[in-house]
């Protein structure tokens, strides 16, 4: 069973393989574009990017649901610990961990991630998943970086590019992402959330295959993609 990857919208994720459910950054229950509510969605384990309430706000409430284990930096890891959280698997940026569905690979990102309660959120990241059919790479919440071009330097099957500016790259330099990492496949992500983060991501797939960089894939929100 090739591993199955389903956008929820905003920057959620539902990565699907043989035997295992990963959640990243759930946001459902107060997300405008969402198809999906928190009690309706299996895990086995969560990625946690960054602090930010639209990253964490149902984090606490499906690893107690489904006693998933948790996965973010150490200072997410024991906030979530002190409201509850049983299982936590705490990382750092450049750290690597191999999990039973694959390794785990936390990449640097540009932003910022302060908890929901102004408690410390450590440092933000990206993750780098290697799964059975490739590595894919989720840039999260994040400016432009010129690491970016090392990150691309171990084979990127799909890459999960945020285009909605203002808080993240816009379109312009998530094409200059696009660039660096060299993916095999592109999917734009965190825009259309809210107007502040409108774009038309049709436009955007249109300039990266114009530009022969990648082989992009728009998704509508609950829309999925099958690793090859």
């Amino acid at each position: 069973m090739a591993s199955e990857l389903r956008w929820m919208g905003h920057g959620t994720w539902l990565i699907s393989t043989k035997s295992t459910h990963i959640l990243l950054d759930p946001f459902l229950d107060d997300s405008p574009v969402s198809p999906v509510k928190s009690s309706d969605v299996p895990a086995d384990y969560i990625l946690v990017s960054h602090g930010h309430f639209d990253h964490v706000a149902d984090v606490e409430k499906i690893a107690k649901r489904t006693r998933a284990t948790v996965v973010a930096n150490f200072e997410i890891c024991q906030w979530l610990g002190a409201k509850g959280v049983e299982k936590t698997h705490a990382m750092n940026i450049g750290g690597g961990f191999d999990f039973p569905f694959g390794r785990v690979y936390q990449t640097i990102a540009q932003h910022t991630s302060m908890l929901p309660d102004g408690a410390n959120g450590g440092q933000p990241c990206g993750y780098l998943l290697t799964l059975p059919e490739g590595n894919v790479y989720f840039a999260c919440d994040t400016g432009l970086f010129l690491d970016m071009q090392l990150i691309g330097n171990r084979g990127i099957a799909l890459a999960a590019i945020p285009i909605g500016d203002n808080f993240t790259m816009g379109p312009d330099d998530a094409l200059e992402a696009v660039r660096l990492l060299r993916p095999k496949r592109v999917v734009p992500v965190h825009v259309n959330t809210w107007p502040l983060i409108a774009q038309d991501p049709h436009v955007w797939a249109e300039r990266v295959r114009r530009e022969g960089l990648a082989e992009p894939t728009v998704l509508e929100p609950g829309g999925s993609i099958m690793m090859e």
